[in-house]
């Protein structure tokens, strides 16, 4: 899927000038306090932006060149890298892996366990993944648990949106947390 990064930012420009609070996966993440994320399918840097505003050090990888490029233009001083994060090895471990705005059903088909492993490798130990995605798209809580499970990491929490909302069986959104062994 090939994407293009300068209109997928403005519809997210558009939603935050009418208004609409467009940083919750900002908020979640902040609220669990990490000093360093890799922001895994940063996308445009959305989010990554606004953690760098708030203070905590971000990467942002993403496979699509386009979308890396809006988000140099947008903040040239942080650092965005094009890569498959099944493969990549950036040489380094942070204390959160973010998969915000539905990654985990944006990946080919079959990838998914190959994704999650490739995120798990890049967290400190205790470090934690956070995924967020819809479940209407062919994975699973169940399937991504799996697959967490097989990647040596454990459930942490998990709710139904970026506000923490409970998480019901049969909803169509999860915010997942697992956490990296020690």
């Amino acid at each position: 899927m090939s994407w293009d990064g300068d209109s997928y930012q403005q519809q997210f420009d558009a939603l935050e000038a009418s208004g609409a609070h467009v940083h919750g996966e900002a908020d979640f993440v902040e609220r669990l306090g990490p000093a360093s994320v890799l922001d895994a399918g940063c996308g445009t840097g959305r989010v990554a932006r606004e953690l760098a505003r708030r203070g905590i050090g971000v990467v942002g990888v993403d496979r699509d060149e386009s979308m890396i490029a809006t988000a140099r233009r947008l903040a040239p001083d942080l650092t965005w890298l094009v890569g498959d994060l099944t493969a990549i090895d950036l040489g380094r471990v942070f204390e959160m892996v973010l998969m915000a705005g539905n990654v985990l059903v944006f990946t080919p088909d079959g990838t998914e366990g190959a994704l999650v492993a490739g995120c798990a490798r890049h967290l400190a130990a205790g470090g934690l993944l956070v995924a967020g995605f819809q479940l209407d798209r062919g994975y699973s809580v169940a399937a991504y648990d799996a697959d967490c499970r097989q990647a040596g990491l454990r459930p942490a929490g998990r709710w139904s949106t970026w506000s923490q909302e409970p998480f019901t069986a049969g909803g169509d959104y999860a915010v997942s947390v697992h956490r990296a062994g020690p």
